[in-house]
């Protein structure tokens, strides 16, 4: 089966010529016309036809049509009047599918044979002008807000130009089961519009008109909703209907981008569960490559990398070396490997610029990559070095593909004259990399390492800083042996300027810290008040929380385990944090509004 994949002018920003130009650059196949779009434009439907045309799109829908039934007889004479005005600005514009939305405003009769009655009347109209209706449940409809009540209202209509159209959102929105979807015959679903969404409690209507993302980036289970479509028998277009205050401000290409990666991550999630949505062109979707199953390194980058190498080895990290062609150092304790680059940054601050991932095959994560159009990164390299695939991350955090090693991956050994890393490891790796987001990447940062990493999509949640609260999102592997956290920094920072962060992982922490503090470190400062805190909220011994304390540690615990924590101070855009975990799966959420206020003092006093 070949899908085609369309997408709707209101999930972009620009004009609608804007619009369609990146809709056919992204790779869609078609679009679907939003009213408003049109007519706003100075163009005339004859030019967006011809311009769709050049450009080798499909005007597959024209939408919305509102409060067509459910009315009274005297209201319906204005309803065929509006729609015979909209079925030739169709024939114009060379669209046959109109998007028929259940009344939400003018209904006054719960009827549904008055309401086939009206399709089956405007379903003649329509049939005279060559257009199809699709009815849709609208989830804040007046009297016709679940699909399986639209589908029986098309059944009594009875019209071969009458069919229904299944949206996700409205379905999944409301809690419905979309398993009945596959009790409707495939040619009466005239089309599908797909989006996710976050899980919020609010009126579904805002929820609708502000907060929809495109598919990998949400909540639902759009590979479960997609299969029942299918099996069904459809065989239109897989179009997204998104409304998103973010979308519409941000790069009207970039965005059509990041719509086209999420439906071809959508086509390899229903693919493996056994659905055929296979195109010609692309047999197998996207290369199975599993998840990456570690974190190999993290890269920091500044023109002065100095202070970095002071903090790490205070924290026992052993120098490595040098990298014997460019201006770059290795640190590493256990599996924990810190790259410190000077190349090219001048005028940086200490940021964390690259995260190098361990893959069973780097070279199909890579054909992976590349399939979800993910952007390459080229570094220099010179004969005899390795060279891994990289590719940029929406914040343009550099993203590395290493082959998974048991001691010291292969391109360790291009660095030279340091120590052997013979000590007995108090760190044992990379337990988190905490990455700050543009405000307008969020989403597409979650899409990109769904995607692009096939990690999954855990937890989110908001904390409180003493600038704004910061928006988190948690992306992981399986077995946690990946995880991520995606930070959204309050409005009175830009990203750049929000501090990111590495933890590493330990069985000791305390011991990491004693030893840290003998070698000079001066770890967050945690005022008083928390350790108070923190007697008050657990049973602990007075002696063990005044050793926290001192050192700085901090504390949390849950139903399941213990986590026990300290950070370092911030250089320049970059912290690190030690952790010991003990059958807990968070990440100190109640600790990190002291994190916060903390470096929040830290760096006034800095900048007194």
């Amino acid at each position: 089966m070949t899908l085609r994949t369309s997408i709707a002018t209101v999930c972009l920003s620009g004009t609608l010529s804007d619009k369609l130009r990146a809709a056919a650059e992204a790779g869609f196949d078609g679009v679907e016309v939003f009213e408003p779009d049109l007519v706003a434009s100075p163009s005339s439907p004859e030019e967006i036809a011809a311009l769709a045309h050049r450009l080798g799109l499909t005007l597959d829908l024209y939408q919305p049509f509102r409060d067509a039934e459910g009315v009274t007889e005297d209201l319906f004479v204005d309803v065929l009047r509006r729609a015979r005005a909209k079925f030739e600005l169709m024939g114009r514009l060379g669209i046959d599918t109109m998007l028929v939305c259940s009344n939400a405003g003018t209904a006054t009769i719960d009827d549904d044979e008055v309401s086939a009655d009206q399709l089956r009347r405007l379903g003649d109209l329509a049939a005279g002008h060559g257009v199809r209706l699709a009815y849709e449940a609208l989830a804040w409809g007046r009297h016709v807000d679940d699909y399986r009540r639209a589908w029986r209202i098309v059944e009594l209509a009875d019209h071969p130009a009458v069919g229904t159209c299944i949206d996700s959102f409205h379905i999944l929105s409301r809690g419905h089961d979309p398993a009945a979807i596959e009790q409707i015959p495939g040619d009466k679903i005239f089309f599908l519009q797909l989006a996710d969404a976050p899980a919020l409690t609010m009126d579904v209507l805002s929820w609708s008109r502000h907060h929809r993302l495109f598919p990998g980036e949400g909540s639902f289970d759009l590979g479960t909703f997609l299969g029942h479509v299918l099996r069904a028998g459809y065989q239109g277009p897989l179009s997204l209907e998104v409304f998103n205050d973010t979308f519409r401000q941000t790069d009207v290409l970039r965005t059509a981008q990041q719509a086209k990666r999420s439906l071809t991550w959508l086509e390899d999630q229903v693919a493996r569960r056994a659905v055929d949505v296979r195109r010609p062109d692309r047999p197998d979707v996207l290369p199975d490559t599993g998840q990456p199953t570690s974190i190999d390194f993290v890269e920091v980058k500044a023109e002065d990398a100095g202070p970095v190498d002071v903090l790490l080895g205070q924290l026992g990290f052993t120098f490595r070396g040098r990298h014997r062609s460019k201006p770059v150092r290795l640190w590493t304790q256990g599996k924990a490997r810190v790259v410190c680059n000077e190349q090219q940054a001048r005028d940086w601050a200490p940021t964390l610029s690259a995260v190098g991932f361990e893959v069973a095959d780097p070279a199909a994560s890579a054909r992976r990559a590349v399939a979800l159009e993910a952007p390459s990164v080229f570094r220099r390299s010179l004969a005899g070095e390795m060279d891994l695939s990289a590719f940029s991350a929406p914040d343009g955090t550099e993203i590395f593909l290493s082959p998974a090693a048991t001691t010291d991956p292969p391109w360790a050994q291009e660095f030279e004259d340091g120590e052997e890393d013979a000590r007995l490891p108090l760190l044992t790796g990379v337990d988190h990399v905490n990455l700050a987001q543009p405000w307008q990447r969020f989403d597409e940062a979650v899409l990109f390492y769904s995607s692009v990493l096939a990690l999954q999509s855990d937890s989110s949640q908001e904390v409180a800083a003493p600038n704004g609260l910061v928006r988190s999102h948690v992306v992981r592997s399986h077995d946690c042996g990946v995880r991520l956290a995606l930070n959204v920094a309050p409005l009175a920072f830009d990203a750049a300027g929000f501090p990111q962060h590495v933890a590493f992982s330990t069985s000791d922490v305390l011991a990491v810290a004693r030893r840290a503090r003998e070698r000079g470190l001066r770890p967050l400062p945690i005022p008083d008040n928390y350790y108070d805190d923190l007697l008050a909220r657990f049973a602990l011994p007075a002696a063990a929380v005044a050793e926290m304390a001192e050192l700085g540690v901090m504390y949390d615990r849950d139903a399941t385990g213990e986590f026990t924590h300290f950070y370092t101070e911030t250089l320049g855009g970059v912290f690190f944090e030690v952790v010991q975990r003990v059958d807990y799966q968070g990440y100190g959420a109640a600790n990190a509004s002291v994190r916060l206020a903390a470096q929040h003092r830290r760096s006034r006093r800095l900048a007194d």
